[in-house]
C-alpha cells in the first residue's frame, strides 16, 4: 500500500497523510488517529527518499574515506558517525581508495542522491571540481589539510608543530643523527612534518644529512623497505616516521639487522594508533586526536545543515598534537607513557 492508497482508505488527501507522517502536531487528533490506524493495519513504511524530496532533506550525509582498512581513517569516521547517530542521520561511507577519479564519481553520486552534507577526508579534490557541490548548495567540510580548497570549512591538525616537538625531544635525550621516513600520504601533512623536522635541526645547529631522509609507502612494508635501504648507506641513532605503521616496519627492519631498539637506534612514529601501545618496544609517537577530528568535522557540518541562512560563514578548527613518550625513543623515565 502506498501513500495515495492510505489517503483513500482514510478518506483524506495525500497532503494530510504526509502531515501526519512528518508534522502530526498540525493534524486534528481525530483525523490523525484515523490515518494512523490505517497505516498500522497496512504495515506501511514511508519512503524516506520521497519524504526528503518533499521537505528538502534526506537525513543523510556522505563521508569520503581514503581507505577503509586504515585505522586512522576509521577512527575519524567513528567520530563522524557518533554525531550523525545523535542527529538521527544515516551516513553513506564511501572508500575512494586514494583514487581522484573514484572520489569524483562518489561526489557526483552523493549529489545525485541529494545528501544533506558531505565530509571529505584528506581529499585531493580541487576547488574547481567541487563547484558541482556548491551549485547543489550542499554543505561541505574537509577533514585534513588541503591547501587547494581554502573556501570550505575544515578541521586540521598542526602536524608541523607535532613533528617539531618530537624532533626536539629526540635531540634532548641525546640523539643527533635523526633519520626521517616520509610517507607518501597524507601529502600535505607529511610535508608539514618535514618542515618541522628541518626547522628544529637548523635551530639546534645540526647539519642536515640527505642520506638520513627516505620517502616510502605509508605502510608497515614501506617502513621496512625504507629502513633497510637507509641503514645500508648510513646508520642513524634515531628514526622519526611520519606514521605509526611506517615506524612498525622500521622496528622490524632494525631487529632483522641485529640492532636493538632503542639501545642502538631509537624509533618514533606519528598518530598514536591503537597498536602503538602494544608493540615491543612500546612506540613513542605523536598523538593525533582522530576521533575528535571526526566529531568536530561532523558538528560543523550539521551546524551548516541546520543553518537556514543563504550566507554560511566557513569555520576552521586547528587541533594540536601531543607526544606520547614510551620505550622506543630511549627516554629513561618515559614520563608520558600510557599502559
Amino acid at each position: 500500500m502506498n501513500i495515495k492508497q492510505i489517503a483513500e482508505a482514510a478518506g483524506v488527501s495525500v497532503a494530510t497523510v504526509s502531515r501526519v507522517l512528518n508534522h502530526p502536531e498540525n493534524v486534528a487528533p481525530a483525523t490523525r488517529a484515523r490515518i494512523e490506524k490505517v497505516i498500522k493495519e497496512a504495515e506501511y513504511t514511508p519512503n524516506w527518499f520521497a519524504q526528503g524530496l518533499n521537505f528538502n532533506t534526506t537525513k543523510t550525509i556522505g563521508v569520503l574515506v581514503p581507505h577503509m582498512l586504515t585505522g586512522m581513517y576509521m577512527e575519524i569516521a567513528n567520530g563522524v558517525e557518533e554525531v550523525a547517530r545523535v542527529k538521527d542521520y544515516i551516513t553513506f561511507m564511501c572508500s575512494v581508495e586514494k583514487d581522484p577519479a573514484m572520489e569524483k564519481r562518489y561526489i557526483e553520486q552523493l549529489v545525485h542522491r541529494r545528501v544533506d552534507g558531505i565530509i571529505l577526508m584528506f581529499s585531493a579534490m580541487e576547488k574547481s571540481y567541487l563547484r558541482i557541490v556548491e551549485d547543489a548548495k550542499i554543505p561541505v567540510v574537509i577533514i585534513g589539510e588541503n591547501k587547494e580548497n581554502p573556501g570550505f570549512s575544515s578541521v586540521k591538525v598542526d602536524c608541523r608543530s607535532g613533528a617539531a616537538q618530537m624532533i626536539a625531544h629526540l635531540i634532548e635525550v641525546g640523539h643527533r643523527r635523526i633519520g626521517f621516513l616520509w610517507g607518501h600520504d597524507p601529502q600535505q601533512e607529511t610535508a608539514d612534518m618535514y618542515a618541522g623536522y628541518t626547522n628544529v635541526l637548523r635551530a639546534s645547529g645540526i647539519r642536515m644529512d640527505k642520506r638520513l631522509v627516505a620517502e616510502t609507502e605509508n605502510s608497515i612494508e614501506g617502513g621496512y623497505i625504507a629502513t633497510k635501504r637507509l641503514i645500508t648507506e648510513t646508520l642513524p641513532d634515531a628514526i622519526f616516521a611520519t606514521s605509526d605503521e611506517i615506524a612498525y616496519g622500521a622496528i622490524d627492519a632494525l631487529k632483522d639487522r641485529g640492532l636493538r631498539v632503542p639501545e642502538d637506534v631509537a624509533v618514533t612514529g606519528f598518530g598514536n594508533e591503537r597498536m602503538a601501545n602494544h608493540v615491543e618496544p612500546k612506540l613513542t609517537t605523536v598523538e593525533i586526536p582522530f576521533r575528535k577530528m571526526g566529531i568536530y568535522g561532523a558538528r560543523i557540518l550539521f551546524d551548516m545543515i541546520d543553518d537556514s541562512s543563504k550566507e554560511k560563514e566557513n569555520r576552521h578548527i586547528m587541533l594540536q598534537a601531543r607526544m606520547r613518550i614510551r620505550k622506543s625513543c630511549g627516554h629513561k623515565e618515559r614520563i608520558g607513557e600510557m599502559f
